[in-house]
């Protein structure tokens, strides 16, 4: 044949981040990204939510000076009805307003200002880390990125400080009854207002965030495992990530192109594999962390769930998580394309994975009640009043449907596997991912506030138990020198210093497992032990083999969780068979 269609072609590696640099990658989209949608996003993202907090301070003090005047002016019946109504108005509509105003405040702060922090402090880290000698020891590592970590709030203090100074003289904090007859005049200074308060938090919160990451503890590699007493109670836990099966026979990954695997024969060799190790010795669970799709469609969301039943112990055993390519992958052939907010593209990938976690492992992990705070119904028993609504919008796929289970995805985490006993083992799912409507972004993370406090209730509820946090992203850093920048960046969990922070008064009884970059990394930060997992299935081509970890989990005398050594499977190469 002139062309192997079997080999795939240079369309396979359109968005290929092994083939190709994500700069090569960005300057295809300048050409082909849809400029329109482009500016409606960002009106929807960014725009509204300045207009909204930058005109809540013209809007009260406007209220207010309309209630003082009719308050001084007071005489007859007249005067005070409309004072009545006026008082009613902003009794009524405040609350909705400071709601407004709060959601727009968080929304630009994970839009903009924890991102921003981020990027000065990685970047400045990926730079001083390429003057380290070869071999500089960790304790070097730790230093040189303590000091950048407090380097980067000085300087976005400066930055931003400075912003927040020039910006001053064009904001406009008093506003009067007669600016609603022209509205438009108010978007110039609300604008303003709202880049002086952001811009005024950023300097603060990230000299605060920078003191406080350089006091961290910094991740290193982890010297040793534990040992516990034979007759402590232990657990086996297969840890796989970024399976990325795909929907075609001779399907090539997004990420990886004709640099990788083919099709799904290596995640049926990974299957075959652990089911022979479960029948010698029975495993607790298998946690695959995110990335069980490449992109998230139902074809592939088929494959995976009809390689599973095919050894439906291991499916039985089986717990899985959202990653970035389950949800957030809006075209897996083009990264120029974009997705508006109000797309139900991004909800139907929601709900596809919410099916799949719900087949899985419905009648076994449970929701947060966060208003009870506690361990509350299972999955399948909180999604039965939404069957009919989730069923009819992935058949009809309608932005009113989607509005609707708009709420679901974020209530529904963290999600909680209790322990079989008081002092037994517990796995708390959480949902990592950012949101984000762009191919080319779709990498980032970030732990919602509510969950990372979800998680810690859960935590509270049972103090004797051991605990597995999993997640799809990298909470920290790896303590070894990146690739490439746009890697480091791109990748990032934006709040991972502080989801470790949360967890370390309780590090000594859990262990933090996740995926996401490929990495065969065990390290800690203090003493909060990480796992990072290698994909059982990328990284390689059909020709070479790969590997996955068994966890092996004790309970420690102190009631702690100890992490023992773990066993490392290889995976032959599918052509030589397993």
């Amino acid at each position: 044949m002139l062309i192997e269609p079997r080999d795939g072609d240079a369309e396979d590696d359109a968005s290929s981040t092994k083939q190709h640099s994500l700069i090569a990658i960005a300057g295809t989209l300048l050409g082909e990204i849809n400029l329109p949608k482009l500016v409606l996003a960002w009106v929807i993202l960014a725009l509204l939510p300045g207009v909204l907090l930058g005109v809540a301070p013209l809007l009260a003090t406007a209220w207010l000076g309309t209630v003082s005047t009719r308050i001084t002016a007071l005489a007859g019946l007249g005067p005070l009805l409309v004072l009545a109504g006026i008082a009613a108005l902003g009794w009524f509509g405040f609350r909705p307003l400071f709601r407004a105003v709060e959601r727009s405040f968080w929304a630009l702060n994970s839009l903009a200002v924890q991102p921003g922090y981020v990027l000065v402090r990685e970047g400045m880290r990926h730079f001083a880390e390429r003057f380290l000698p070869v071999g500089a020891s960790e304790g070097s590592r730790a230093r040189l990125r303590a000091l950048t970590a407090l380097a980067a709030g000085l300087g976005a203090v400066v930055v931003a400080g400075g912003f927040a100074v020039a910006i001053w003289p064009a904001t406009r904090w008093v506003g009067e009854f007669a600016d609603l007859a022209q509205p438009l005049r108010l978007v110039v200074p609300a604008l303003a207002n709202t880049a002086c308060v952001m811009s005024a938090y950023l300097a603060i919160a990230s000299l605060a965030w920078g003191i406080v990451d350089a006091l961290m503890a910094q991740p290193r590699d982890l010297s040793g495992f534990d040992e516990t007493a034979s007759a402590g109670r232990q657990w086996r836990v297969a840890h796989l990530s970024d399976i990325h099966v795909v929907g075609e026979r001779y399907g090539f990954r997004i990420e990886s192109g004709r640099a990788g695997p083919r099709g799904n024969d290596r995640l049926y060799l990974v299957l075959e594999r652990l089911a022979a190790i479960h029948a010698e010795a029975p495993l607790d669970a298998v946690l695959i962390t995110g990335d069980m799709t490449d992109a998230g469609r139902s074809a592939e969301w088929a494959e995976f769930l009809d390689a599973l039943a095919s050894h439906p112990e291991l499916a039985a055993r089986t717990l899985i998580l959202p990653g970035n390519h389950d949800v957030n992958i809006v075209d897996r052939a083009n990264p120029a394309r974009l997705e508006l907010p109000t797309s139900p593209g991004k909800r139907l990938r929601q709900m596809r994975t919410l099916s799949a976690m719900e087949t899985l492992q419905g009648g076994r992990v449970h929701v947060m009640d966060k208003v009870e705070g506690k361990v509350g119904r299972s999955l399948s028993e909180r999604l039965e009043t939404e069957r009919p609504a989730i069923a009819a919008f992935a058949d009809a796929g309608s932005l009113r449907l989607s509005f609707g289970l708009s709420a679901l995805w974020q209530e529904i985490f963290p999600l909680v596997l209790p322990p079989d006993e008081p002092d037994g083992l517990g796995i708390l799912l959480l949902n990592s991912n950012a949101e984000t409507h762009f191919s080319f972004t779709n990498a980032l993370g970030l732990v919602a506030e509510e969950d990372m406090q979800a998680m810690l209730v859960a935590l509270g509820q049972y103090p004797r138990a051991r605990w597995i946090v999993a997640l799809h992203h990298h909470p920290v850093e790896y303590p070894q020198q990146a690739k490439a920048f746009s890697e480091r960046i791109g990748t990032a969990l934006i709040n991972g210093s502080r989801f470790v922070r949360l967890l370390k008064p309780q590090a000594h009884r859990l262990v933090a497992l996740h995926g996401h970059r490929h990495i065969d990394w065990i390290g800690r930060c203090g003493r909060l032990r990480i796992v990072s997992a290698p994909s059982p299935v990328m990284e390689a081509t059909d020709d070479e083999p790969t590997a996955f970890y068994i966890h092996r989990l004790g309970a420690a005398p102190d009631g702690g969780l100890a992490l023992l050594a773990p066993e490392r499977v290889e995976v032959a190469p599918p052509e030589t068979g397993s």
